[in-house]
């Protein structure tokens, strides 16, 4: 795989030309920045930006500004690769909070293990109602200790306005929810983004997450999706990486609180 082609072909199709989220969502190109203006529940931030360093604080401020007039929490997702090289130190500088670094993986769908199952008595079943969303919901608070308010309302508009843009699974053992993830299938694109893949602790290294992959790796193919795509934390990198996906950049969410 031609790295340095594959994340140019990721800038266009999945940030410069982004789609909306959800149905309730817009996205709008203002200069050099390509923002995502989502409900109130929903996600809303910078996607991606061509910025330099006579433009960037100006374009800055343009967006806390729009936000602010929103009355919304934003997002401006800055990967490795973005200039000005000093991009990261202005967004601190007003007033946006980093969080954990991330680490852009990709993998050519059909070079992917496919047959990976889960383990004994763990059923993986499809997300297709209202129920399963809250076990999904369930798992991510359990697994990532944040609250999962904004995944049930992105999720619930998404198997009810465009299902076939959303694949989720949730992982039951003995009918307890103990894993789940999703995979964002854009049309027109040629990346599958897998996403919120996590497990409730006692139930990690047992291989549901590689039968996570797996599965929606299939469905992916199936679909005609050449690429896969994760932003990787710390703890998921290693896994990916024994799987064959490659680190192509970084990416940093940098937060703007709401006034």
């Amino acid at each position: 795989m031609d790295h340095t082609a594959v994340l140019a072909l990721f800038d266009r199709d999945m940030r410069e030309n982004a789609r909306p989220f959800g149905t309730d969502s817009v996205v709008e190109r203002v200069g050099g920045v390509v923002r995502h203006v989502g409900s109130e529940q929903g996600w809303n931030g910078v996607l991606w930006s061509d910025l330099t360093e006579a433009d960037a604080d100006a374009a800055i401020a343009e967006q806390r500004r729009y936000f602010a007039r929103l009355g919304r929490e934003f997002e401006w997702k800055l990967y490795g690769h973005d200039g000005p090289r000093d991009l990261g130190r202005r967004l601190l500088a007003a007033g946006f909070t980093p969080e954990p670094a991330e680490t852009l993986m990709v993998i050519e769908a059909g070079e992917l293990e496919l047959d990976a199952e889960p383990p004994p008595g763990v059923e993986l079943r499809p997300v297709t109602d209202a129920a399963g969303v809250d076990l999904m919901v369930d798992v991510h608070e359990q697994a990532f200790g944040t609250p999962g308010t904004a995944l049930r309302h992105q999720l619930l508009d998404l198997l009810d306005e465009a299902p076939n843009t959303v694949v989720a699974v949730v992982a039951l053992a003995d009918d307890l929810p103990v894993s789940s993830a999703r995979m964002e299938l854009v049309p027109g694109t040629r990346f599958a983004g897998l996403w919120g893949g996590g497990t409730v602790e006692a139930w990690r290294g047992r291989g549901i997450y590689r039968a996570l992959i797996a599965h929606r790796a299939r469905i992916a193919v199936d679909r005609g999706y050449p690429y896969l795509q994760v932003d990787a934390s710390d703890q998921s990198r290693p896994i990916l990486q024994r799987l064959g996906f490659a680190p192509l950049t970084t990416t940093v969410p940098y937060v703007h609180t709401a006034p």
